[in-house]
């Protein structure tokens, strides 16, 4: 935990190999797996709002989001860590981390999602990205990868790319870092979610 959180320091994102151990990795897979047949996916959507709208162009994953108070146990041992992480988080960066979003993202052989930020236009809450990355034996040549460009606020020049590996968790800055998925050349699932800060109370 300590080297991504310097890494986070240092660069504004980071991985870490290992976050879950391989039994724990495959219950959570298992568990995503079994939603996905019993049909409790839905096709994600681009924008927020009354602007929501699947748009296959931009991108071709499935979407189940994870229910507040609903967190099933294989749920609950990561979503353990991910608490430790935002306490971890708001001590070195005082970033008023309040809350963990997040979702079941399955793609599909051949889907995709087109370079975007992870922050709305207009908004605020969403402060840091968090994946973790569910997919045994995931080898080079499956695709999938994460495309991350690392010049803070830019799409261009130097990137990296990221195996979807199981057990990888990657953090990034969420209005700070475009990133992509590249086509999964077979079924590619995570957990991808966000530490938000508190809403803006409006009177």
């Amino acid at each position: 935990m300590t080297g991504l959180i310097n890494a986070l320091d240092q660069f504004g994102w980071a991985t870490m190999d290992g976050c879950l151990n391989e039994n724990e990795g495959l219950r959570l897979s298992l568990e995503c797996e079994n939603a996905c047949l019993n049909g409790q996916f839905r096709k994600a959507g681009v924008g927020r709002g009354a602007s929501l709208a699947v748009n296959e162009a931009i991108r071709r994953d499935h979407v189940l989001w994870l229910v507040p108070g609903e967190a099933s146990q294989e749920q609950q041992l990561y979503l353990d860590k991910l608490e430790g992480l935002r306490l971890a988080l708001n001590q070195r960066f005082f970033l008023g981390l309040f809350e963990f979003e997040g979702h079941y993202a399955i793609y599909p052989e051949g889907a995709f999602y087109k370079a975007h930020l992870d922050r709305h236009a207009g908004t605020r809450e969403r402060v840091m990205t968090v994946i973790l990355y569910l997919n045994s034996n995931w080898q080079p040549g499956d695709g999938g990868e994460l495309k991350l460009w690392t010049n803070n606020g830019d799409k261009t020049g130097a990137f990296v790319l990221i195996e979807p590996r199981m057990g990888t968790l990657v953090c990034f800055l969420a209005g700070d870092f475009w990133h992509e998925v590249l086509p999964a050349h077979k079924k590619r699932m995570s957990i991808t979610g966000w530490f938000r800060e508190r809403s803006a109370q409006t009177g």
